[in-house]
């Protein structure tokens, strides 16, 4: 591909993301949403203008590695201490019943495979998927209705950080596996060794980072020095460890999550996500999912998908919470509150086609949960606390 051809294929992209993005907005869908489908729009689905190659996958990749490093800039290490237990639990169990149910359902349509083999690990990937939770869009609903402070919408916000801390454990887990090199002994000796290289590490980073911050505040500097942290997180965790280099860019963005400027970072990292790389990646899964080739059974599939995806997050965090003694009310909004899938479900995708535990088709799937999620949720809420308007959100004290 020419420079010239690589030009027109990036003004393409970035306008047909963003005119998609502004209508899923307005139509109260993930703005991600819109940026697939204009992807889907642009690519081998519909008209064809633009191919996947190389190069934009590479910047896909770099998008990728911006969207972590941001999500490890929003985890609020304080609310984690807070919330302890239960939400840790909830979250657990919001991944744990959606991993098994994903195999499942994956291993009901294309067969029974034995533990070790290609099919079994495809299985497996198709939960980790789902292990995946987006709170953004039930933050808003729960605004709206003025619940967010509550013991609920707490629990709800608290258990999905979890539960995407824990999801990327959990990918970084299957990933190790799929090489056959590796034994479950080396990959979990692997990864904990980079995470306690990550503690150790990241403990002189943010000092260094906080003293910094203290003495150049709103400088450039310090998020172009964030920037090169993302980069080289990534790398050190799969070059050295094995790890998948978005953990490594998550982690990261944990380290300087407790500094003073952790705010300004993000903003600033975030406008080259959001210009630029966020709308390459996107778009770039629409890119790679061609519509025309889909058959029934992957059609079929799509739909329990949706249903399974939804309903295991719903059934693991709500009947975790009802153990947790939150009343049954309560326990329902939790896990309602907790079925929206978002970016990090799709990266958990792109990470699987590239590791080729994952199929192209398979985006539709995803795709697919992403929208009905996002639209749903918000309108059950309503519902559930409509029903009960005049009964106090709380728990059972015990």
């Amino acid at each position: 591909m020419d420079s010239l051809e690589l030009c027109r294929e990036l003004a393409i992209i970035i306008v047909a993301a963003k005119i998609c993005g502004l209508v899923a907005r307005k139509i109260r869908v993930p703005q991600v949403a819109g940026e697939i489908v204009a992807g889907l729009i642009i690519g081998p689905s519909l008209f064809g203008w633009v191919q996947t190659s190389d190069f934009l996958g590479d910047l896909a990749e770099i998008g990728v590695i911006f969207l972590m490093f941001n999500a490890g800039l929003g985890t609020n290490i304080n609310t984690l201490k807070k919330t302890g237990i239960k939400a840790t639990l909830i979250a657990c169990a919001g991944v744990f019943i959606p991993l098994i149910c994903g195999a499942l359902l994956f291993m009901t349509f294309y067969g029974w495979s034995a533990p070790g083999t290609e099919e079994f690990y495809r299985g497996i990937f198709i939960g980790t998927i789902l292990t995946a939770t987006s709170v953004s869009i039930t933050v808003q609903a729960l605004k709206e209705l003025g619940k967010l402070s509550t013991e609920v919408g707490q629990t709800i916000m608290s258990a999905a950080i979890i539960d995407d801390v824990i999801g990327i454990l959990v990918l970084t887990f299957v990933i190790g596996l799929k090489d056959p090199s590796q034994s479950i002994a080396k990959v979990v000796f692997s990864t904990a060794l980079f995470f306690v290289f990550a503690v150790g590490a990241g403990y002189v980073i943010f000092i260094a980072f906080r003293k910094i911050d203290e003495r150049w505040p709103h400088t450039q500097r310090i998020p172009i020095l964030a920037m090169a942290l993302a980069f080289g997180f990534s790398y050190i965790a799969e070059h050295f460890f094995g790890v998948a280099d978005i953990t490594g860019a998550y982690c990261a963005g944990v380290i300087l999550s407790s500094i003073s400027d952790s705010d300004y970072i993000s903003r600033k990292m975030d406008i080259e996500s959001y210009m630029l790389f966020g709308p390459i990646f996107f778009a770039s899964i629409g890119l790679q999912t061609n519509v025309r080739e889909l058959d029934m059974t992957i059609l079929l599939f799509s739909v329990f998908f949706v249903i399974v995806g939804m309903a295991a997050k719903v059934v693991g965090c709500g009947a975790m919470a009802r153990i947790l003694r939150y009343n049954g009310s309560d326990s329902l909004k939790i896990g309602c509150g907790m079925m929206t899938r978002g970016e990090v479900a799709l990266i958990v995708a792109q990470r699987g086609l590239k590791m080729g535990l994952l199929k192209e088709q398979f985006f539709t799937s995803v795709i697919l949960l992403i929208i009905v999620s996002s639209i749903t949720t918000p309108i059950i809420l309503k519902l559930l606390y409509s029903r009960n308007v005049t009964k106090p959100a709380s728990i059972k004290a015990q």
